[in-house]
């Protein structure tokens, strides 16, 4: 597997691509070319460009989940490539209307139209979407201290909105002799909650690292949870970035030495 970092909070020094609070990768599993996450805008196409990565190529999208900062690209993407032989991986809530402090922040198209431009898979359930990548479908709780927190609202009916848990937040997992490699896009589910069910699902406790947002922006007894599950599991290889804070890393750095990223970034397994 190849994955390529096309958008990201950050980019790296002397690669000269355009960074926002969003992300898209890019990953290549034998025949499969697969996006995963959109990004907010259209940066992700002008860095794919600049990486010499034809997106005419994808066989497959998978949205981690619906905020706008992981789909927002979509639309971009829709309206320069012919995406009808593309299949799409979602949650189903990935199109239901999402609301926080009274602004729109989920996926700018519905399920009606993404129908219409691509093959679409809603699933809540486990699937694979190549011969060694699955998508989790959605991710059970097992740790406690990772307990679902609210972002805003999400609408259930004509006149009717929730809480919204994020129930919708998944990610994929890659696997391989050596283990597992996940590949996340916030988090919202717990970090350690994904990996644990990426280890059920592929009925292995070897986890070799992880790359993608941690949504943890705080220090204390969390984040001091989940560095222990890392060391537990003994995960090495670490990339935090997108919603990880810079004092987290840091904290994180301190006890498992973790991997920059940032646009450009290519990790090869």
């Amino acid at each position: 597997m190849k994955l390529t970092v096309l958008v990201d909070n950050n980019t790296l020094i002397d690669q000269y691509l355009l960074g926002e609070p969003a992300v898209s990768y890019y990953i290549e599993d034998e025949d499969e070319k697969i996006l995963f996450d959109t990004g907010y805008s259209d940066v992700f196409i002008h860095n794919a460009e600049k990486l010499h990565i034809n997106l005419a190529d994808i066989t497959k999208i998978v949205f981690s989940h619906g905020h706008n900062d992981h789909t927002g690209g979509f639309h971009f993407l829709n309206d320069q490539f012919d995406l009808s032989h593309v299949e799409l991986f979602a949650h189903p809530d990935v199109f239901k209307l999402k609301i926080e402090s009274g602004e729109n922040i989920g996926f700018n198209l519905t399920e009606n139209m993404v129908h219409k431009i691509s093959h679409l898979s809603i699933t809540k359930h486990p699937v694979s979407i190549s011969n060694n990548i699955i998508f989790l479908g959605e991710v059970p709780i097992t740790h406690s201290f990772e307990e679902r927190i609210p972002i805003g609202e999400k609408k259930i009916s004509h006149s009717c909105y929730i809480d919204d848990n994020v129930m919708d937040d998944s990610a994929l997992v890659y696997r391989c002799s050596k283990g597992l490699f996940i590949i996340t896009g916030c988090s919202h589910s717990g970090i350690c909650n994904i990996i644990e069910y990426a280890k059920i699902v592929c009925k292995t406790e070897t986890v070799l690292g992880v790359i993608g947002g941690f949504h943890l922006f705080q220090t204390g007894t969390r984040l001091d949870q989940t560095i222990q599950y890392f060391l537990d599991n003994s995960i090495q290889e670490l990339y935090p970035c997108h919603c990880v804070s810079f004092k987290v890393k840091a904290e994180i750095n301190s006890r498992i030495p973790i991997h920059e990223v940032g646009a450009g970034l290519t990790i090869t397994i």
